[in-house]
């Protein structure tokens, strides 16, 4: 994952990069520090996205079987992570541009507002299919951004969502076309600025009670 942060007028763009951006220490050190930046600026909110054809692929799964004894480390990270999102004193916009898989689906739905490419791209929770089971923290995540049933349905079955179904489910909120992605984020994000940060981190934190505590 090689992260970059630009600024379209005073919104902050988080870059993910142009590969699989796949998860790692480094990396969730690298995004932790832009998140440290970009509150601490002055932008109003902020948007995620990335190049290529994946959002975020999330876990580096060969990594972690390599790495047994720091997975702990990882996971906590990652988490931490999902909870910085959830509960960022901003306005947030995910714009997916491609595949968000696992763990980068569940950075995007941790976000405010999600939008998905509509022509290619899939969001999933295939972690059924790896013997993965979810951590408390990322189960409560997703419990608390989704409908019940599309909830279960989704970590359960591991069923791979485009972006036209994935917005019928409410996985997404809205539908771009390829080039409009990062456009079509910035409009989501320019009608909910000035919002004061410590009020919308407060209200997000209570919102997201059990969330908070389980990935905490």
């Amino acid at each position: 994952m090689t992260t970059s942060v630009n600024y379209q007028g005073n919104i902050a763009v988080l870059d993910l990069g142009d590969g699989e951006n796949r998860f790692s220490l480094s990396g969730n050190t690298a995004v932790e520090r832009h998140l440290d930046e970009i509150q601490a600026g002055s932008s109003p909110a902020l948007v995620t996205t990335a190049g290529g054809k994946f959002y975020t692929n999330g876990l580096d799964l060969e990594w972690l079987v390599t790495q047994y004894v720091r997975m702990a480390r990882y996971v906590g990270g990652v988490q931490s992570l999902l909870l910085r999102i959830l509960t960022f004193p901003l306005p947030t916009v995910a714009a997916v541009n491609g595949h968000a898989f696992g763990a980068g689906a569940m950075f995007a739905v941790a976000h405010d507002s999600r939008l998905m490419r509509s022509d290619r791209g899939y969001l999933c929770f295939p972690e059924v299919d790896f013997r993965l089971p979810f951590s408390p923290g990322m189960a409560a995540l997703i419990r608390s951004k989704l409908d019940h049933r599309t909830a279960i349905t989704a970590m359960t079955s591991g069923h791979r969502y485009g972006g036209t179904e994935a917005r019928a489910h409410g996985l997404v909120d809205r539908t771009a076309p390829a080039d409009g992605v990062l456009d079509t984020a910035l409009e989501v994000a320019t009608p909910l600025l000035g919002k004061d940060p410590d009020t919308l981190g407060t209200i997000k934190a209570t919102v997201f009670a059990a969330a908070v505590t389980a990935l905490g």
